[in-house]
């Protein structure tokens, strides 16, 4: 951290570097025995002291890639330490702009794509697996609203076979709607200044929420503009092999492995262990769900995948600040597998326990939800069902596969969702055999 204050020197951060490795590490790049800090020079009001320490010829991590949920791998070009800046304020000065200096001098880890993206929702998808996986690892805490995760986008636009067209960049774009809405809205600008017989303008640009648009913020530089020369009060940076097996002795399964680890190891679809591998939250819930339940893994990825995610969803809640915890759910689908709830009771009594805190337990004992396996009741529902629905019955007999789901919905309709399902279908068979 450095504010270039008289007889201050910067220091570098350790806890940073050792972030820079654990990602560098976790997408297969390269890690630099030695890299360097330069200095950039810019004079912009977030940046009082007129240069920001950064890297450029040596950065800490060179290279790797992250695949996208399709399978596509986008190539990162290198990660590198940086000093952040502070923060303009465009409101409420009344037609005047004001500085936040708050987080200037605080390390910052600056990931740079390879042009590989091709559009605003491949560019998204990729900001996501990327925000992802730096929470995975825990090098962010992944908040976007308080600037922790930051996104910068370079937009350009070419006809089909020609060369890369002269990018813009949109700078702090800090959540993945408005991203998607500034690239799109960018391109198209582009594309009708270049029908219109235009040029593009090599520059810095705002998005704009309120006017969904991007404007002008200033030209921009290129790297010969900047004066890049080595920081003559930081050394360079040596990492040793001993540093790395360190960092990488910490880093947790990483998303991938846990997904090829949970289609093998609970014998899940591709797609569901990707869905529940989308954040290691997310992950860890599955697992303490199933061990919890003792249940088939199927069985708990359906319920958190279904029943759950949508739950969070409506609640606009993240899984790891869930009302009900991976156990009290490992709990419903136990009771469920045994037998000892229906679906219907299952559901009735994860929604009920979300809505009023309360432990499903007590909810199944305050409502006394617990299923009819008496089998002359059941019989005489079926009983009652089978004379009422004649044409169902000759339906089945006529070899109508439908008309006997139509009866067990019946039967289960009569009982308020409580038969035992397993009862039902023998009796039912058995009656129409």
């Amino acid at each position: 951290m450095d504010l270039a204050l008289p007889g201050v020197l910067p220091v570098l951060n350790r806890a940073a570097v050792e972030h820079a490795i654990r990602f560098g590490l976790a997408v297969g790049a390269t890690i630099s025995r030695r890299s360097i800090f330069a200095r950039k020079n810019y004079f912009y009001p977030d940046l009082p002291k007129g240069y920001q320490i950064s890297q450029y010829e040596l950065p800490v991590v060179q290279g790797g890639s992250l695949v996208l949920q399709d399978g596509k791998p986008i190539r990162l070009t290198r990660a590198h330490l940086e000093e952040d800046a502070g923060k303009s304020l465009h409101q409420d000065f009344h037609g005047m702009s004001g500085i936040d200096l708050n987080r200037a001098g605080t390390p910052l880890l600056e990931i740079v794509s390879e042009p590989d993206l091709r559009g605003a929702k491949e560019a998204v998808a990729y900001a996501r697996a990327l925000h992802a996986l730096v929470v995975w690892i825990g090098v962010c805490d992944g908040n976007m609203q308080e600037g922790s995760f930051r996104c910068d986008a370079n937009v350009s636009v070419r006809r089909p076979g020609a060369p890369l067209g002269t990018r813009c960049e949109i700078k702090n774009l800090n959540s993945f709607r408005f991203m998607e809405r500034a690239i799109e809205y960018e391109a198209r600008r582009q594309i009708e200044i270049l029908e219109d017989g235009g040029r593009i303008a090599q520059e810095t640009r705002l998005y704009d929420a309120e006017r969904d648009e991007t404007r002008s913020m200033r030209s921009k530089e290129d790297a010969q503009d900047y004066r890049y020369f080595p920081d003559p009060d930081l050394p360079p940076l040596v990492v040793t092999e001993a540093d790395i097996e360190r960092v990488r002795a910490t880093l947790p399964e990483l998303p991938a492995a846990r997904a090829d680890r949970f289609a093998r190891e609970y014998a899940l679809p591709a797609q569901d262990a990707r869905l529940l591998t989308a954040s290691r939250a997310a992950a860890d819930y599955f697992e303490a769900m199933v061990k919890a339940s003792g249940a088939d893994p199927k069985l708990c990825a359906n319920w958190q995948v279904g029943e759950l995610t949508a739950a969070l969803n409506r609640d606009e809640r993240e899984i790891g600040d869930s009302k009900i915890a991976p156990e009290q759910l490992g709990w419903i689908v136990k009771q469920l597998a045994g037998g000892k709830l229906t679906g219907k009771m299952a559901k009735q009594v994860f929604e009920l326990s979300w809505q009023r805190g309360e432990a499903p337990e007590a909810v199944v004992e305050k409502e006394g939800l617990k299923p009819i396996s008496d089998a002359a009741a059941i019989e005489k529902l079926v009983d009652e069902v089978l004379a009422a629905n004649a044409k169902q019955v000759e339906d089945y007999r006529a070899g109508k596969d439908k008309a006997f789901n139509s009866l067990v919905g019946q039967v289960m309709k009569a009982s308020k969702g409580k038969a035992d399902p397993a009862l039902v279908n023998e009796l039912l068979r058995r009656k129409l055999a």
